[in-house]
C-alpha cells in the first residue's frame, strides 16, 4: 500500500490568521494519525508564515508515525532538521518568499551541494528525498547525490488530469521506471487530490508515499477530516 503523509501547513496558516492556538496544530496532527494516516509532513519556510520552527520541535514528540520535514536546505533549516531528527527530510528548492513549491531540483547543476547536505543528514540516520520534475536526466542526477528517495513534483500531472488529458501521466511513469531501475524510492506530491490520486497511484510502479496537504484540508472542509483521510487510504490500497 502507498503510504499517506498529511501536510499540515494549511492548519498552521489558519491558526496564524487569528494569532492564537485555534486550530490546535498538535491536536490535529494527533487526530490525523488516529484516523489512519501513516505520516505527518511540514514545510517550514524562513518567514514562518505557516509552520513555525518551534512547531517542528513540538511535533517531534507528537508524531508517532513518520515525521517528514520539507524545505530548502539553508543553514537554519539544516540545523532544525538535525535537531528534530525526523524519519525523513525532503529537499525542496524553494525561493525565499515563494507562495508554494514551483519546480524540482536541477540535480546536475546542484549535485555537489545536494550530495554534501544529504551526507550530513544520512550520517544522523535521517532518510533523504529530493523534490524533482519527471525528467530522466534529473532522476539520474538524483541518484548520483546518494539520496534515498525522490519526490515527483506532480503539479503538471494534476493540471493535465483536470483537462481530461490522462496521457499527462506518461512522463511520471517513465521517471518511476528509471527510479526503480536505479533503486531509488519514489514519493510524490503537489496538487494530488481525491479526484486524481487513484489514477496516479495505479500507474506509478512502486509508489511508496504521497504527501498531500492543500487538497486534503480543502476537501475536509466539506467531507470531514476523518472521512477524507480514510477515503485517501481506500484509494491508495
Amino acid at each position: 500500500m502507498t503510504k499517506l503523509s498529511v501536510n499540515i501547513n494549511k492548519i498552521a496558516t489558519l491558526r496564524n490568521a487569528r494569532g492564537g492556538n485555534v486550530p490546535d496544530l498538535l491536536k490535529v496532527a494527533t487526530d490525523i494519525q488516529k484516523f489512519g494516516a501513516q505520516g505527518i509532513t511540514i514545510h517550514p519556510r524562513p518567514d514562518e508564515r505557516h509552520i513555525r520552527y518551534q512547531d517542528a520541535r513540538d511535533l517531534k514528540s507528537i508524531v508517532t508515525t513518520e515525521f517528514n520535514i520539507e524545505g530548502n536546505p539553508q543553514h537554519n533549516f539544516i540545523d532544525l532538521v538535525l535537531e528534530c531528527k525526523p524519519e525523513q527530510v525532503t529537499l525542496v528548492p524553494d525561493a525565499i518568499g515563494a507562495i508554494t513549491s514551483s519546480a524540482g531540483w536541477d540535480t546536475q547543476k546542484n549535485q555537489s551541494y545536494l550530495t554534501e547536505v544529504i551526507q550530513e543528514f544520512q550520517r544522523k540516520g535521517i532518510r533523504t528525498s529530493i523534490f524533482v520534475d519527471p525528467i530522466l536526466e534529473m532522476i539520474e542526477g538524483a541518484k548520483k547525490t546518494g539520496t534515498d528517495r525522490i519526490e515527483l513534483y506532480t503539479e503538471e500531472f494534476a493540471k493535465q488530469y483536470d483537462l481530461g488529458n490522462k496521457t499527462g501521466i506518461e512522463p511520471y511513469i517513465q521517471a518511476a521506471i528509471l527510479a526503480n531501475e536505479l533503486h531509488l524510492g519514489i514519493n510524490a506530491g503537489h496538487d494530488l487530490s481525491l479526484e486524481n490520486i487513484k489514477f496516479f497511484k495505479d500507474n506509478i510502479p512502486n509508489l511508496l508515499e504521497v504527501s498531500i496537504g492543500h487538497a486534503l484540508v480543502s476537501e475536509a472542509l466539506y467531507l470531514g477530516l476523518d472521512n477524507v483521510v480514510n477515503m485517501y487510504l481506500q484509494k491508495l490500497k
